[in-house]
């Protein structure tokens, strides 16, 4: 690492290799349905996602000036959410900034490589001070502009930066891609789903409710299931983890509870509170919590309660949404009410036919996809502070 630049933001910014900017602060007159995404929090992570964004007229890149995104931008969300990032590329819908996110922009390709400042801010010198400032006031986490246009700043020469960014983005491609070829089998699931069960739907079949073709197995208090010993104990799996995997943050809760109450990989798991969410459990062995349900049938195949589930789950949430004096939930009588149409066993054989392989197909990709974000996260640390090397 001899030949490595320790500087700061600030002496980037002097010398315009680097600006750092915050958003546009939009009244809602300004807002329309239809032009350039408004991207708040909500739409960045890993990524972005400009589904439910408001929009601002197309002529406003005239009227925000820099706030609006160019290809090399790194996001960050700074308010609230702070710590979520995406990566503007040349395929990236152009968009506006909102004052809860900044970005990051190289000037000089030759100083700052766009891509090694994305990777950078994923390492440990970034997000070491990020914790060390976004507690700094009474209200929700923020890190403000001011701060992050003085932050210490570790450059590799050229091209270690350059091939640093082709590792770790060689590895997110093939995870993207991989992602992408989920939601086309996901896709093509709900789509055999609906043709069946909605559209060609048969009155002579036998209706039951959601909670009889399956048992819904509702989650410990895990804090009263202390580990006993390091060699005696499993991750809990709350909410947070069902949506970002299990993580150094994650509880930990005694290995010797009943054995219903540990989920394997490929466990079809039902978040009913907060964020209501159904998913197949695709990470290590761990201990239910409470506010998940493990759903299991002895009667049915997996792919029938799961895609039943996600089939009444746009209804189970305006059902949690109505609870406006608590934290929204669904009860065991919402699932007694959610009734699903069970075909003769015949039907539902050659149904299994054609949907248990794409159910099995979306949990190998997942695997697949979680070894790679595993190998990333490993080799990410490790490149940035130089102990693995690449030129």
């Amino acid at each position: 690492m001899s030949r490595w630049r320790e500087t700061t933001t600030a002496k980037l910014i002097d010398s315009k290799v680097l600006k750092i900017g915050d958003g546009y602060r939009a009244k809602n007159s300004e807002l329309v349905s239809e032009g350039l995404p408004f991207a708040r929090a909500g739409n960045i992570n890993n990524g972005f996602r400009f589904s439910d964004a408001d929009c601002l007229p197309n002529h406003y890149t005239d009227i925000v000036g820099d706030k609006a995104s160019m290809p090399g931008d790194t996001v960050f969300t700074s308010k609230g959410t702070v710590g979520r990032f995406g990566f503007v590329t040349d395929r990236t819908i152009k968009f506006i900034y909102s004052p809860q996110l900044c970005f990051w922009r190289s000037l000089k390709h030759d100083e700052a490589w766009p891509r090694f400042i994305y990777y950078w801010m994923h390492g440990k010198e970034f997000l070491g001070q990020v914790d060390g400032l976004k507690g700094q006031t009474d209200m929700a986490d923020y890190v403000n502009l001011a701060d992050q246009r003085k932050m210490d700043i570790t450059l590799p020469p050229l091209p270690e930066q350059k091939a640093i960014a082709a590792v770790l983005s060689s590895l997110d491609d093939k995870i993207d891609l991989l992602h992408r070829q989920n939601l086309t089998l996901e896709s093509m699931a709900a789509t055999l789903f609906r043709q069946w069960f909605v559209e060609e739907a048969h009155e002579d079949w036998d209706e039951r409710p959601l909670s009889h073709i399956a048992d819904f197995l509702n989650g410990l208090a895990c804090q009263k299931h202390p580990p006993e010993s390091e060699l005696e104990k499993l991750p809990v799996l709350k909410i947070r983890e069902l949506s970002s995997g299990i993580s150094e943050s994650s509880d930990w809760a005694s290995s010797k509870i009943k054995p219903e109450y540990i989920v394997e990989s490929g466990d079809v798991i039902f978040a009913w509170s907060a964020s209501l969410m159904v998913k197949v459990w695709n990470g290590e062995r761990c201990v239910l919590n409470q506010h998940l349900f493990k759903i299991t049938s002895t009667e049915f195949p997996k792919w029938f309660y799961l895609l039943w589930c996600k089939h009444h789950l746009a209804e189970f949430i305006a059902i949690s949404s109505s609870h406006a004096t608590t934290m929204g939930h669904i009860k065991r009588g919402d699932l007694d009410a959610a009734m699903v149409s069970v075909p003769p066993e015949n039907e539902l054989t050659v149904m299994s036919e054609q949907m248990k392989p794409l159910l099995d197909k979306q949990f190998t990709i997942a695997k697949q996809r979680r070894t790679l974000e595993k190998l990333r996260d490993t080799l990410l640390p490790k490149l940035m502070s130089g102990e693995v090397r690449v030129v």
